[in-house]
């Protein structure tokens, strides 16, 4: 067994995957989708569903890695912005070298601030850098990085 993806539903796949080739290096995984019929109805309960959108490889997982799906539906229902304390799926989150750099380079890509960056000294571990942000379509992105 092993993790697969974490999907995205975007209002436009292609400008938030971009941001995701861009702040982090993902990569495209061929094919691009462009889905619909019975069997995609079936699959997600929905009626005549339409989705488009791509895999992303995750960095520093190679080539079968888990991916970052993004897809945007043809029908889609707006949700209010999502909380860091919100029950069910609230971020991701990126081991990154430089949390201010890749934080700088996200807001430049699109991303807003959500939280300030912050250091905490973890006992037996090291010091965690971290900081929340909203990338262009409002998700929760989480980057942190760990020095001894």
């Amino acid at each position: 067994m092993k993790y697969a993806h974490t999907n995205i539903v975007a209002r436009d796949w292609r400008k938030l995957s971009a941001f995701y080739v861009n702040v982090f290096g993902c990569t495209e995984k061929p094919p691009r989708r462009a889905l619909s019929g019975p069997w995609l109805d079936r699959a997600t309960g929905l009626s005549r569903a339409q989705l488009e959108g791509v895999h992303l490889l995750l960095p520093g997982h190679g080539e079968d890695g888990p991916t970052l799906e993004i897809f945007s539906y043809r029908n889609m229902h707006a949700s209010p912005p999502m909380m860091a304390n919100h029950t069910g799926f609230t971020h991701i989150a990126f081991a990154v070298d430089d949390v201010r750099q890749t934080l700088q380079a996200a807001v430049e890509s699109g991303g807003t601030t959500l939280g300030e960056i912050t250091e905490r000294e973890v006992a037996g571990v090291g010091v965690l850098t971290f900081v929340y942000f909203r990338d262009p379509e409002g998700n929760i992105v989480e980057i942190q990085s760990w020095r001894k």
